[in-house]
């Protein structure tokens, strides 16, 4: 398998500190409020870095399941392993997943997902979340500025 220099990156601007949006990002919690249902996450090398993105969905299928943090800089940066979603089967149900590097600076958040593999199908789940993370993202912007205007 090649990996190839391909990468998505997305550039979130905020108006929170980096402390909260590492809090988005690393605990269950965070991720809970914009992204997913409910998740697994242990801040720790090898630790789980599990989204799901529903409970009634059958097990293996309900999100990242099987995703690690790869490592950390607490407050600078955030990696994690990803893996495709269940319509991408034989990629889903292989050993291998990308990964993404979260950066955070004053009021920006990069999100960096690389380590994609050549090949028409790879190329597909690269389509897929190159959508996906807008997605993501425009709902954790939607959460920050419905919590600024709670308070």
């Amino acid at each position: 398998m090649k990996i190839t220099d391909k990468t998505i990156r997305k550039v979130l601007k905020h108006s929170i500190s980096k402390e909260k949006m590492w809090w988005y990002w690393t605990t269950s919690q965070g991720v809970n409020s914009f992204f997913c249902e409910d998740s697994k996450i242990s801040l720790e090398p090898f630790g789980p870095y599990e989204i799901y993105f529903s409970m009634d969905w059958p097990k293996d299928f309900r999100g990242s399941e099987g995703c690690q943090v790869l490592s950390y800089l607490p407050y600078k940066m955030f990696s994690f392993t990803w893996n495709a979603p269940p319509q991408f089967e034989a990629i889903r149900n292989a050993s291998y997943k990308t990964w993404l590097v979260l950066e955070f600076e004053d009021q920006e958040l990069i999100l960096t997902h690389l380590g994609w593999p050549e090949g028409q199908v790879w190329d597909d789940v690269y389509d897929y979340f190159d959508k996906a993370w807008t997605y993501v993202l425009n709902k954790l912007q939607e959460t920050i500025r419905s919590s600024e205007e709670r308070s």
